[in-house]
């Protein structure tokens, strides 16, 4: 699963972003709507989020982005955000926005699962998918409570922290994934700082979906289009 934050570094440049993760092939997508404090975020993206807010991003243009992007590509889109946007919108209208420009879930890494009130219900009947975060730090009692309100796939946490630092894999990442695993029978997908498609090789047969998000914005920053490309062609050949 690949990540783009809307906005940054221009809504033309995503949808270039878009273009070559088409002609690669990924299998799905998170765009993220842009949030002052990204709290879940490592540098990499907070800049990000911090440009594309000062450029003046506005919801509308995010959800067009977004309906483009459903209309023209096969893979599924998630939205990706803080909690902010759907209190702010209300949930209904929330709900209702993101299934009719065709999105298939969302994620609010800010959003525990006690707090969700009717969200789980506007999701289900809006058929959008409320991706839960499994971390680290959670008990084996609190990953079986989220992975009883999951939906879709559950999203591990490769470490602690915030996104963007390398995610050295050793025992105890792969205890992790065996603990998420046991709380859900859903596909499983590790995120947090998986940059290679090396990465990917070392999570076959343990997860389903390996989440890639600073690496790439890095990759596009350092070389364009073409680096980001490389760097697609790469995470593909990883992944089987």
């Amino acid at each position: 699963m690949t990540h783009l934050i809307v906005g940054y570094p221009s809504v033309e440049v995503n949808r270039q972003m878009l273009e070559i993760m088409a002609e690669v092939g990924i299998d799905l997508i998170e765009l993220q709507m842009p949030f002052s404090e990204p709290v879940a975020d490592g540098p990499t993206f907070v800049r990000a989020n911090q440009a594309a807010i000062a450029a003046g991003l506005r919801l509308d243009d995010y959800f067009e982005l977004m309906e483009r992007s459903v209309s023209a590509y096969p893979f599924p889109h998630l939205m990706m955000g803080y909690y902010n946007t759907a209190f702010l919108m209300g949930h209904g209208e929330f709900c209702r926005r993101l299934r009719e420009v065709g999105a298939s879930g969302f994620i609010l890494p800010d959003l525990p699962i006690e707090e969700y009130g009717d969200l789980f219900a506007l999701s289900a009947d809006s058929d959008l998918s409320p991706i839960q975060l499994m971390t680290p730090t959670n008990s084996s009692q609190r990953l079986e409570a989220i992975g009883e309100r999951v939906s879709g796939f559950a999203y591990a946490v490769a470490r602690r922290g915030v996104t963007g630092g390398r995610t050295e894999f050793d025992s105890g990442t792969f205890e992790f994934v065996a603990r998420c695993r046991s709380a859900t029978d859903l596909p499983l997908a590790l995120g947090f700082g998986l940059r290679c498609g090396d990465d990917l090789r070392q999570l076959r047969g343990r997860v389903e979906v390996g989440i890639v998000g600073s690496a790439l914005l890095e990759a596009w920053e350092r070389g364009g289009a073409e680096g980001y490309r490389h760097l697609l062609l790469d995470l593909a050949g990883g992944r089987y």
